[in-house]
């Protein structure tokens, strides 16, 4: 039966600039078998074409198809809600300006004028930003955040992610902020698994490195949940945690032997 593997970026197939030893032998395996193979990055200061040419560039063949990010399930899901002539005020980065271009999504400066706020990473966040967001929620605007990631890995650690400011809003507001695109949210699970790879969530593996949107995102849509320890989470994190993967590799590139595992089993070195 074929399956589908849904692979995250940051912590999985690369840290930083530097490729995961065997990623791009694995994944070119699970194609060659005839699975089908799709990449899901929370990170929204990057396009989906950045990553396209990032992955290319390690050696590992992939089409734009292929890659999914938050500002896209963003996007696309603030097309829909949006009439004629509405708009959206934005905390983020270029990236995701372009991604709500793509789709025609009218962004404005002017907190009065928004529908809805989006909060995405934005590296040069300031209370400005943070004010003018404040105030388009008070008009009424509604709010939706690109990824609820509080930190992002890199080669030598972590940096904040897009939860710094969810958390400042959320700080601002005293109210949760409920609506997220990215992982672990239903709406881009069902996005890539039935739109994507157009397959039976039972048939999917959603590998990741991250407990609370990798490995729920699989749990709570009936996937099978993968969990590499290549990024932020050790084996000691996942003794304490609620979100359990059905899986655990030490690297994707294990992902071979997968089928060996039973469900209960905890695979290291």
């Amino acid at each position: 039966m074929q399956k589908g593997f849904i692979f995250d970026l940051d912590g999985t197939i690369y840290l930083g600039e530097k490729m995961i030893p065997g990623a791009d032998e694995v994944i070119a395996y699970l194609k060659d078998r005839g699975d089908k193979v799709v990449f899901l990055t929370n990170k929204s200061i990057s396009r989906r074409i950045d990553y396209v040419e990032k992955l290319c560039q390690m050696g590992i063949q992939v089409s734009l198809n292929e890659v999914i990010n938050s500002n896209f399930i963003t996007a696309l899901y603030l097309k829909k809600q949006l009439r004629n002539g509405e708009k959206v005020f934005v905390i983020g980065e270029q990236a995701l300006l372009d991604e709500l271009d793509e789709q025609d999504v009218k962004v404005t400066d002017n907190p009065y004028d928004a529908k809805f706020v989006v909060l995405g990473w934005d590296r040069y966040f300031t209370y400005e930003k943070l004010n003018n967001a404040y105030q388009a929620y008070l008009h009424g605007a509604e709010v939706i955040a690109t990824n609820p990631d509080r930190t992002c890995p890199v080669l030598d650690g972590e940096i904040p992610d897009c939860g710094a400011m969810i958390g400042a809003f959320e700080g601002t507001t005293g109210v949760p902020v409920q609506n997220i695109a990215g992982k672990p949210s239903k709406l881009m699970a069902e996005y890539v698994v039935h739109e994507v790879l157009k397959l039976k969530s039972e048939q999917c593996y959603m590998v990741g490195d991250r407990l609370e949107t990798d490995i729920r995102m699989g749990n709570e849509n009936g996937m099978n949940s993968v969990l590499v320890l290549t990024g932020i989470t050790s084996l000691d994190d996942v003794a304490k945690a609620s979100d359990q993967p059905k899986y655990i590799l030490e690297s994707v590139f294990d992902l071979k032997n997968l089928e060996q595992f039973k469900t209960e089993k905890i695979w290291s070195k």
